[in-house]
């Protein structure tokens, strides 16, 4: 099977990934549509860095409903998705466990980012999910 190019970052090519049609809860359409008006602002600046495909020409999803769960960002050709944490409280980090292990069952690539390192430290930030896209698609 030949791989396609999707783009490419310091002159290493980034392969595109099949992934098959995804499980999509319909009932959270209308809380995915509010999320993304939401203002939360972590996701705002890191929103400011990839949409209009201007991180390395790829297509980022924001708020998107996979399985039971809406997801902070999702990069389809890659079957990646990022998911931007806050300090945990309650038993947040169980669920955030529990809906890690279902997306890895689909086969989807989990990269999670703290609120206060897009917040402190943008730059690097970018870097890293370049470096782990490299990594982990070309």
């Amino acid at each position: 099977m030949e791989k396609k190019t999707l783009t490419h970052s310091d002159g290493v090519e980034i392969f595109r990934r099949k992934i098959e049609v995804l499980p999509k809860n319909k009932d959270l359409l209308a809380r995915s549509r509010s999320l993304r008006k939401g203002y939360v602002l972590s996701e705002v600046i890191f929103w400011k860095q990839v949409r209009n495909k201007e991180f390395h020409q790829i297509d980022f999803d924001r708020q998107r409903i996979i399985g039971n769960y809406i997801v902070d960002f999702y990069i389809k050709s890659l079957g990646l998705v990022i998911e931007i944490d806050g300090s945990p409280h309650g038993n947040k980090e169980e669920l955030d466990r529990i809906q890690q292990q279902f997306l890895e069952s689909l086969n989807l690539k989990i990269y999670r980012i703290s609120d206060f390192r897009i917040k402190n430290d943008l730059a690097n930030v970018m870097k890293e999910l370049e470096d782990f896209i490299i990594k982990n698609f070309s």
